[in-house]
């Protein structure tokens, strides 16, 4: 298992090129296939099969990731945690086309596992904690540099409470449907709903009286 487990974590980090040759190869065999028969694949103890899952979201995991954990090292160390619990539990998926949003639930656990082991908190405030060349040096030259009005939104996101923000990121910054949030944050697609609801009437007041103000 830890021989597979550091095969696969090599893999993801060790380039594009490797990258793109690994699935032309994965290609070859069974192009076109969609995401419930190579979880159908992974579950039979098809190693590419399950790298080729981990790789097409690659990035997408490494940016949910990085939002909780504010730095590179902690996101691939959840990200590995991540790629264990896969392999160790996807026989438990029922449904093969909801591996994605399967997935990224247990990679939200690992970070929140993480982070209370650390004796942090999930919260936005922990943008203000990292130091500026840390951010700069993990956000270089890929698709994860934070625009001046990305900051601007992060910042207003904290007039908000922790779980109306975590919501509120979830949805918009990393576009997850309301299921998949209520299954990563424990909480009924109704109270997921309300968060955001509430959340957002809160910033559009707070942008409001910043408006009026000038």
């Amino acid at each position: 298992m830890n021989e597979t487990i550091d095969f696969i974590y090599k893999i993801i980090f060790m380039g594009n090129e490797l990258f793109k040759v690994l699935l032309t190869l994965i290609g070859e065999r069974g192009e076109g296939m969609d995401v419930a028969r190579w979880v159908k694949k992974a579950k039979k103890g098809n190693k590419e099969a399950l790298l080729h899952l981990i790789m097409s979201e690659k990035d997408v995991y490494y940016r949910l990731a990085f939002s909780y954990m504010r730095n590179t090292h902690d996101a691939m160390d959840a990200m590995e945690e991540m790629i264990v619990t896969l392999y160790e539990k996807i026989g438990q998926l029922k449904k093969e086309e909801a591996f994605y949003s399967w997935s990224k639930t247990i990679l939200v656990n690992v970070c929140k596992q993480l982070l209370h082991k650390r004796g942090k908190l999930v919260l936005l405030e922990d943008w203000s904690n990292v130091d500026d060349s840390e951010l700069d040096q993990a956000v270089s030259s890929d698709p994860y540099r934070r625009s001046e009005q990305q900051m601007d939104i992060e910042a207003l996101l904290l007039q908000v409470n922790e779980h109306q923000r975590e919501a509120i990121q979830l949805k918009y910054f990393h576009d997850l449907d309301y299921q998949t949030i209520a299954d990563i944050t424990k909480v009924s697609i109704g109270t997921v709903k309300s968060r955001i609801y509430h959340g957002l009437q809160t910033l559009k007041n707070h942008y409001r009286g910043d408006v009026d103000e000038q």
